[in-house]
């Protein structure tokens, strides 16, 4: 059963360091696939990284609604990165999916993951060499878990705690969470606001 609404309201770091261990679940019609999170980061409202800084657009709207909403944005003109909404309603916050470690659907996330490499490949005028994927490989880093688990810009304002694509209580436990700087942004690089599952090989960077 996905998480509740409850799960979601905690402060947004403690959001992002809570998520550890649970599981990111698609329902697609293509098939489920599922990963735990192991790496996450947090945005908040006085954060000069965050989208929602300076105020609410056309872009961010997601970000000031109710905990839970899903906000997913493109990066670089080809890829896509998947947040939830931690702030609560009209505070513009939230939390990062950084990275997966792969439990269920890897065969598909493969095909999607090859799919996605070879449009982008094309779309740069380049040939795209064939390789196998390995499950570490599938969801390291936001916009490779975005392609692998289907995730799209349609889903932006879908509640994650009700819809296809869900969040479901943890799996792993017992574990040493480090807490450290967030990566590929230029502002606020000193805040500590990147949590991931220490030793975990599934993690985009240590």
């Amino acid at each position: 059963m996905p998480l509740t609404t409850e799960f979601y309201q905690q402060p947004s770091l403690d959001l992002a360091r809570n998520l550890l261990g649970c599981v990111l679940v698609h329902n697609s019609p293509e098939g489920r696939t599922a990963g735990i999170i192991v790496e996450t980061e947090a945005y908040l409202k006085d954060d000069p990284a965050c989208h929602a800084y300076t105020r609410k657009t056309v872009r961010n709207a997601p970000m000031f609604g109710p905990v839970g909403m899903i906000y997913v944005y493109q990066i670089y003109g080809q890829y896509y990165c998947v947040n939830i909404s931690s702030g609560g309603e009209g505070i513009g916050e939230a939390v990062l999916i950084r990275a997966l470690e792969p439990t269920e659907g890897l065969d598909l996330m493969a095909e999607r993951r090859i799919a996605a490499q070879q449009r982008i490949q094309q779309f740069f005028g380049k040939t795209y060499a064939d390789r196998v994927l390995k499950p570490a490989q599938l969801c390291k880093g936001p916009a490779s878990l975005v392609h692998a688990m289907a995730i799209t810009k349609e889903m932006n304002f879908w509640m994650i705690q009700d819809s296809p694509l869900s969040i479901e209580p943890a799996v792993l436990h017992d574990f040493d969470v480090i807490q450290t700087t967030r990566i590929g942004i230029k502002v606020g690089v000193d805040l500590p606001y990147r949590f991931y599952v220490k030793g975990n090989a599934f993690i985009s960077k240590k």
